[in-house]
């Protein structure tokens, strides 16, 4: 059971997420965080010592979210190619069924903080090196199994399949049309095939 300013402070930071997911940091102001969450000033500061502090935890919890869809993707699988393809999946998701509504919290923090915030724009690139990160063990892991060619960079394949993936899900929240993820994740899925291939 939940204590009742544990409760509060959980619903703050959770209509904060969603709050400077679809506006940014900059462009929400404490009185929408107040409208969002229906408290006073007085009663968010109860629990934040800033905006700021309020902003990271709520990336925090807005990045916590979208890595459990991608545990929930890789559980089961083993082979790297069915994991490369589950993250791939994942992230297909993200601009039609998104954790956080607004779409990808690392792509949006990253993109308004890389001058504004530090703190959170740090938050970002911890986030953003743990994808990269998942995608380069994977493939890696993968080689010293013999499911991917040895010829394969994990960590090249890592900022290929993130930049494509961040930028079609941009593209495909920008324009309202699913078909620019949908080209990116068919385009990667067909490259995958190609990392195995000699393998097989």
């Amino acid at each position: 059971m939940v204590a009742r300013g544990e409760g509060t402070r959980e619903n703050i930071i959770r209509q904060a997420a969603t709050l400077f997911n679809q506006h940014g940091f900059t462009g929400s102001s404490m009185s929408d965080v107040m409208a969002a969450t229906g408290l006073q000033k007085g009663g968010i500061y109860r629990h934040f010592e800033s905006k700021e502090q309020l902003a990271v935890e709520a990336f925090a919890y807005a990045v916590n979210l979208v890595g459990r869809r991608f545990a929930e993707a890789l559980e089961g699988k083993t082979n790297a190619i069915d994991r490369l393809n589950a993250i791939v999946g994942v992230f297909a998701g993200l601009s039609t069924d998104p954790p956080v509504p607004g779409g990808c919290p690392v792509m949006n923090a990253g993109i308004e903080n890389d001058d504004g915030n530090p703190a959170l724009r740090e938050r970002a690139r911890e986030a953003m090196d743990g994808l990269r990160g998942l995608v380069a063990r994977v493939a890696e892991r993968g080689k010293a199994r013999g499911e991917v060619r040895p010829d394969v960079d994990g960590d090249a394949l890592a900022s290929v399949m993130v930049s494509m993936l961040e930028g079609a899900v941009m593209m495909s929240r920008l324009y309202g049309d699913d078909v620019h993820v949908a080209r990116a994740s068919a385009h990667l899925r067909r490259h995958l095939e190609e990392c195995v291939r000699a393998v097989g």
